[in-house]
């Protein structure tokens, strides 16, 4: 199913979960999906992941990944640098309060009390930072997954993608219903296809794509929720259950709401603006 005109638009990485992300030109694909991906998270005081469903203030924490440490900045807040190598005394186990995303828990690293405190400051609660160690093993759901695949501290899938004609077609519902449309960002997806002439939402038929030189299988549609009504840039809701309710009205599977699909690399390799797109399946 060749269709050279389709293209990938936009690439995004979250570093830290559910904080704002980082823009690319180009990207690694590895071991856990793209480069540094959600491989940061913030827990609370039990060790359970802390999200923007909760804490709308993490959309205001700025990232950047350099070559030898993740800085991390918020208004009014000093720059936390977290090294990429850390040193040994930082490698300590968090035994006593694992990280737990969903119903999945890893023996995480802990980034120390100076983040913890940063981070606890900025949200006013008891939180501390956790990264995702190169050894752990977090395997996706295998029940939509062609392949056995492991993935970080993302939801659940290693990668997100999203097409622009999609996005469309529920701003211009989102306009007849007298609602705001809303920006990609939104949804906060890896990367975002454009082109090639596909109607909104062909993704759904989607079973196996290539962009560059690089596979994927589609896994299963995102199921969405209350994180898609936090505009990205303000961390406020500018219009509470939108575009959650506009998508309710069309947009469900298994009995939830869904926008955009969980994919999973079936090889490593390197990512680009503008690589073609090739539906395979």
């Amino acid at each position: 199913m060749e269709s050279p005109a389709l293209r990938l638009e936009s690439i995004a990485t979250y570093p830290v979960k559910s904080c704002a992300a980082i823009r690319h030109e180009s990207v690694e694909v590895g071991a856990f999906g793209l480069g540094w991906d959600r491989r940061w998270m913030v827990v609370d005081a039990a060790g359970r992941f802390v999200t923007q469903r909760t804490q709308p203030r993490l959309a205001l924490v700025r990232v950047d990944v350099g070559p030898s440490a993740l800085a991390i900045e918020a208004p009014g807040e000093p720059r936390l640098e977290i090294p990429l190598e850390p040193p040994a005394a930082a490698k300590r186990r968090v035994v006593a309060t694992p990280a737990t995303v969903w119903n999945d828990t890893v023996t995480a690293w802990d980034e120390g009390d100076v983040a913890a405190a940063w981070f606890s400051r900025w949200l006013g609660i008891d939180a501390r930072l956790a990264r995702f160690p190169d050894d752990a093993v977090r395997p996706v759901n295998p029940v939509y997954s062609p392949e056995p695949a492991r993935t970080a501290f993302a939801d659940g899938y290693p990668v997100l993608l999203a097409t622009t004609a999609s996005l469309g077609e529920l701003n211009r519902r989102l306009e007849v219903r007298g609602a705001l449309p809303v920006p990609m960002e939104r949804f906060r997806p890896n990367l975002v296809v454009t082109g090639g002439g596909w109607e909104p939402f062909a993704e759904d038929g989607w079973k196996r794509i290539r962009i560059g030189a690089v596979e994927f299988d589609v896994a299963k549609p995102c199921t969405r929720c209350v994180m898609t009504t936090t505009d990205q840039s303000t961390g406020i809701m500018p219009e509470p259950g939108e575009p959650l309710a506009t998508l309710a009205t069309f947009r469900r599977w298994e009995g939830q709401v869904i926008f955009a699909q969980n994919l999973v690399h079936r090889r490593m390799g390197r990512l680009r603006v503008g690589d073609a797109v090739t539906v395979l399946e």
